[in-house]
């Protein structure tokens, strides 16, 4: 089992930049980028909240638990 970051799609759906996210934050946009790339090993709540706040969602509608084998799957014919 393995946490899959959607932070792009809620900025696609919100229609908000990255640097309008990590300004309304208070992150830097390289640890933004680093989030969105999922090469964090942790998040604080207290930004995750932050980052909820301003996109209007849920966690649940940034992060998915996802078996391993299934992302294998989906990256297999994204490419």
């Amino acid at each position: 089992m393995q946490i899959v970051v959607r932070l792009d799609v809620m900025l696609a759906r919100r229609k908000m930049r990255s640097r309008d996210l990590a300004d309304r934050v208070g992150i830097t946009e390289a640890n933004l980028s680093l989030l969105k790339s999922g090469k964090v090993k942790g998040v604080r709540f207290e930004t995750l909240a932050a980052i909820c706040a301003a996109l209007e969602c849920q966690p649940g509608d940034l992060l998915e638990a996802v078996d391993d084998g299934a992302k294998a799957a989906d990256e297999a014919t994204a490419g």
